[in-house]
């Protein structure tokens, strides 16, 4: 069976990570939709800074949920099997995830980036990172100039390569998806059609998250939607669910692996 998951935020905010759109995603009493653009962060990069620090550290304390955890079962039973994941969050991958199976179309807050070069010193496994900046290597070194470690560091790191100031490796809102993450998204819907497509805790307002779903589970795909609520997607879905996902995924799971099973 070929398998597509889409995730977005009401996944993680039952690991306590606050949503976005949530009355608890506010931060020092500012809306996190306004810290999260190349405006704010241009406007005063110190702030967003300590935000993205505070949330870095939240996300390390946070533990993966059932939710999670049955996603990544799901995948080791399926024949073919893609994450499409919103959260840029690492909970999906401490689940037990592997990397190849899992597309963060919004990127990785622990990956560090240039807003100006190329440059990137890239998440908690260091996987991003030049090699010769790796931890062990001749190099290394250079990469505590940076601080991208140090989420005790008041200041806004600078990029070893040319000088500007680095970045969150994540997309803010007016920037375009990064274009190797969606490119492996369409390679995996142009294969083939998927039997079964589940949409969990995201309020599809995105259209290529309605486009992708309705592309992957055509010609007699299920679509399965698991969220609190109805969201732009509800009308096109075969099954709704109207359950916490960590309740409702894990059931469900354990249902689709048993019947593949006969």
């Amino acid at each position: 069976m070929r398998v597509l998951v889409i995730t977005g935020a009401g996944v993680s905010a039952e690991s306590g990570i606050p949503t976005f759109r949530g009355k608890d995603g506010y931060w020092r009493n500012l809306d996190p939709i306004k810290l999260a653009t190349p405006e704010a962060f241009e406007r005063d990069p110190e702030l967003v800074w300590q935000w993205y620090r505070e949330r870095r550290q939240r996300i390390r304390n946070a533990q993966p949920n059932a939710a999670h955890k049955a996603i990544a079962r799901l995948a080791q039973h399926a024949d073919e099997f893609l994450l499409v994941t919103q959260n840029v969050d690492d909970l999906h991958q401490r689940a037990g995830l592997e990397k190849a199976e899992t597309v963060q179309v919004h990127g990785d807050i622990f990956v560090t980036r240039c807003s100006r070069c190329d440059f990137s010193d890239g998440g908690r496994d260091g996987s991003h990172e030049p090699p010769e900046a790796r931890p062990g290597k001749p190099e290394s070194g250079r990469l505590r100039s940076i601080a991208t470690t140090s989420e005790n560091d008041a200041n806004p790191p600078c990029c070893p390569k040319c000088g500007a100031l680095m970045r969150p490796g994540v997309v803010w809102f007016g920037e375009p998806l990064p274009s190797g993450e969606t490119e492996r998204v369409e390679k995996y819907l142009y294969r083939d059609r998927c039997g079964v497509v589940i949409v969990v805790g995201t309020t599809a307002t995105f259209g290529y998250i309605i486009d992708w779903a309705l592309r992957a589970s055509h010609r007699g795909g299920e679509l399965l939607e698991v969220n609190l609520e109805e969201t732009p997607l509800s009308r096109f879905a075969t099954r709704l669910v109207r359950e916490p996902v960590a309740v409702a995924l894990p059931r469900i799971v354990d249902q689709m692996i048993n019947s593949w099973k006969r």
